[in-house]
């Protein structure tokens, strides 16, 4: 997907929604593990119930990595449901990655080509040659993590380097690696008193931010502060939604916390 294509499905939905499959056995409602595939039967029936009030899916790829090839299987359902029958769903794989190399390449093969995921997200520490490697993938994009919402963001990424935060160098940094203009960036939505700097750094790319809801982030303050003239904007939200309930209508509950989402974004836009 294209970012034009994805800022025309904000536009035409009136969401820039995007829903995190973090999908957790423990949380399902009960009635779920009796099914051959019960990651899937959640993620199925979450995605019948909002795709038209969103224009995003995130499945964080530790919960099916946790279940070993069963989960790898119902990744696999998930992406495949998606792109067969909501193609204009932006899909990310929240994979965290950031290696170098021949590895990195195939950790992109697995994501984009294989999978066929839109985007995956990247961890850019160690670097140009850990980045690049994503950025070859034609019509593809890589997320790399900038501003996290967590409190152990302190540790490295507001560090001054050179009179400098760490994560405005990464920014300014990212910009000339190849294929940049296919780079979006995770700012956490606790964070949104710095998305206004890091618009003057990024002033076009589109921002994945967690963080709105469970997490305490206001939707206010990051469109206010992070908004630009294409929207820019993915806003995530996992647990407040998914987990909305426990029993055999989650699904419903499910709906009815992303449109109260939807409404707000579309009084913002």
């Amino acid at each position: 997907m294209t970012t034009e294509q994805l800022v025309a499905q904000i536009y035409k939905k009136k969401s820039f929604l995007c829903i995190g499959l973090d999908t957790d056995l423990e949380k399902v409602p009960s009635h779920l593990l009796e099914e051959e595939d019960p990651i899937f039967a959640f993620n199925k029936a979450i995605i019948d119930a909002t795709h038209d009030i969103c224009v995003s899916y995130k499945p964080n790829i530790a919960f099916y990595e946790a279940y070993g090839i069963k989960g790898w299987q119902a990744l696999e359902k998930t992406i495949r449901y998606l792109n067969e029958n909501f193609p204009e769903q932006f899909t990310i794989a929240d994979a965290k990655r950031g290696d170098i190399g021949n590895t990195s390449t195939r950790y992109a093969k697995a994501f984009l080509e294989d999978l066929q995921f839109d985007s995956v997200t990247i961890a850019p520490y160690m670097g140009k040659d850990s980045v690049e490697p994503f950025l070859a993938f034609k019509d593809k994009h890589t997320i790399l993590l900038a501003l996290t919402s967590n409190v152990g963001a302190f540790d490295f990424q507001t560090k001054l380097v050179d009179g400098k935060e760490l994560y405005k160098t990464v920014l300014e940094t990212s910009k000339s690696y190849e294929n940049s203009e296919n780079l979006m960036y995770v700012v956490g939505a606790t964070k949104a008193e710095y998305l206004k700097e890091i618009r003057q750094i990024v002033p076009d790319s589109f921002l994945l931010v967690p963080g709105v809801g469970a997490q305490g982030g206001s939707l206010k303050d990051v469109c206010e502060n992070g908004m630009n003239d294409k929207v820019g904007l993915l806003i995530n939200s996992s647990r407040g939604i998914i987990y909305a309930s426990a029993e055999s209508d989650f699904a419903d509950a499910a709906r009815h916390k992303a449109l109260e989402l939807q409404r707000q974004m579309a009084e913002l836009l």
